[in-house]
């Protein structure tokens, strides 16, 4: 398989995680990586605000022809800052080498939980 299926640059105009959940399921965002390539995809994430200043420091990594799974409600920048809670977001999704990169969204704030996923948009 090629090397160079997928994008380096993959941008997600609308996170949001809630402070509330229902139930036993916690409310998040993920971002889902399928690096189909036969190198190890470093990854960075940057966080987008509307009123206030980005957020640099996220990094992460998926295996060669592996996927992964990241949880913004889990993961913490470099200095262990983790994502806001209510406050709409976006993000930019930087890898070293050709990734696809999809993005998630498990809402329970209401007892009928809802998810939401579409591909994210690559440059």
């Amino acid at each position: 398989m090629s090397d160079k299926y997928g994008s380096k640059v993959w941008f997600i105009p609308d996170g949001y995680y809630p402070s509330t959940s229902s139930g036993t399921q916690k409310s998040h965002d993920a971002i889902c990586v399928l690096n189909p390539g036969k190198k190890v995809a470093n990854i960075s994430i940057t966080l987008y605000f509307e009123d206030r200043d980005k957020m640099q420091g996220f990094y992460t990594s998926c295996g060669a022809e592996r996927t992964h799974h990241i949880r913004m409600d889990k993961i913490k920048d470099k200095n262990g800052n983790t994502v806001p809670m209510d406050v709409p977001y976006a993000m930019m999704v930087e890898s070293d080498v050709e990734i696809i990169v999809q993005y998630s969204r498990m809402d329970t704030t209401q007892a009928e939980m809802a998810l939401m996923t579409t591909m994210a948009y690559p440059l």
